[in-house]
């Protein structure tokens, strides 16, 4: 990375889309998330734009871009009030995956509906005995003739019920060695089989989260992505961008709770005339907030930079502290914007008390932060395997 400044293009792409989420805003967003609606008009909004793909390559009906690119736009709809999970899932997990690793027809056959959000995927690889660990994954294909037959359980996957497909970590038996090794199926939502339910959370978002369940679901062969034999470097090729997209959606979400704080505290007086913004305790803390959270969003993009450049393993290292960075500053910046409307931060009218949840989430999804701390010890400071 030669520059600490972004491109012209990346900087026009940001207000782009941040004057299309501003046509809709938190209203909109929160308003359909509690009366049980989705936004599917500003998701094809965002496709119709070239949006959604702008990091897919251009002959798949992606606008040719890098990671860094589509993490740009999912921050900035954040930072409008409209933080959208599936920008996390679809086009920077599943689309990349599928653009690096898929055959040409798989690329022809999905990758265009993820770019013009008409064939959202959703991705499963959360289990419920298996946490954070993702070598503990029992969901398992077996082949049967010329097809894989999936049988396991998913849970805590997101937007099930907008996707037309799911992208599924599985294992499959090494024929040498006739150990378990992970590969990515593409399974249809509709296939016999393939069931979900909703999970009840507090958090305030017309994205859902489903608990799934793949009884001997029969796919194509043809729905595993990429080299059977590839399959860890497959998924961890999806780990580094879900870890960027997470940080780009907190930091989004900081951004907007500090610009509605800002407006707050220089509107609001409670002693004499003077807004309460002049008042250290409450200039101050923003202060900080702010400044975690630009150390936040340039840890991203440097994250994503190295990502783009193909060094995967400084990428790793970059995207995991880049999300732990976001998600502190989320959490301090929304705990902040609350603190400054003080009673007014609980009501819906302000919108603050809405990103509570979806902040504090973002310190255990989709790595914690301890499994974050647990890296950085091993392979940035050489520390012992703790676990």
């Amino acid at each position: 990375m030669s520059t600490f400044i972004e491109s012209e293009e990346r900087q026009e792409l940001r207000k782009a889309v941040a004057a299309l989420a501003k046509s809709y805003g938190q209203d909109y967003f929160v308003g359909k998330a509690r009366s049980g609606e989705k936004t599917s008009d500003m998701w094809l909004a965002l496709g119709k734009n070239g949006y959604l793909g702008v990091n897919l390559p251009e002959q798949y009906g992606g606008g040719g871009g890098g990671i860094g690119d589509v993490a740009a736009v999912c921050e900035e709809l954040a930072a409008q009030g409209c933080p959208m999970l599936m920008m996390v899932v679809s086009p920077a997990i599943c689309g990349q995956v599928i653009a690096k690793y898929g055959t040409e027809e798989q690329k022809q056959r999905w990758v265009p509906g993820i770019a013009d959000g008409t064939e959202t995927m959703a991705f499963a690889i959360t289990e419920p005995d298996a946490g954070s660990n993702s070598h503990k994954i029992t969901t398992t294909a077996r082949r049967d003739g010329s097809d894989w037959i999936l049988k396991g359980r998913k849970i805590y996957i997101s937007g099930v019920d907008e996707a037309k497909n799911v992208l599924v970590v599985a294992r499959t038996e090494d024929q040498k060695s006739g150990t378990l090794k992970p590969c990515l199926f593409v399974v249809p939502t509709d296939a016999a089989g393939f069931e979900y339910q909703p999970i009840a959370m507090e958090m305030v978002s017309p994205e859902k989260q489903f608990t799934v369940f793949i009884d001997d679901v029969r796919v194509p062969g043809d729905a595993l992505v990429g080299d059977e034999d590839a399959g860890i470097v497959q998924l961890f090729a999806g780990l580094n961008p879900e870890r960027i997209m997470a940080a780009s959606f907190a930091t989004g979400i900081a951004r907007f709770a500090l610009e509605k704080a800002s407006a707050y505290a220089k509107e609001r007086s409670v002693f004499r005339d003077t807004p309460i913004g002049a008042h250290q305790a409450i200039a101050h803390p923003l202060a900080e907030a702010h400044i975690e959270t630009e150390l936040a969003r340039l840890m991203t993009q440097k994250a994503a930079a190295l990502v783009d450049a193909g060094d995967d393993g400084a990428a790793g290292e970059a995207a995991n502290i880049a999300k732990y960075a976001a998600a502190e500053a989320a959490c301090n910046a929304v705990d902040r914007a609350i603190q400054t409307h003080g009673g007014n931060g609980a009501t819906q009218e302000y919108g603050m008390a809405a990103l509570l949840v979806a902040t504090r989430v973002m310190r255990i999804a989709p790595v914690s932060k301890e499994m974050i701390l647990n890296f950085v010890a091993m392979h940035s400071l050489g520390l012992p395997k703790s676990y």
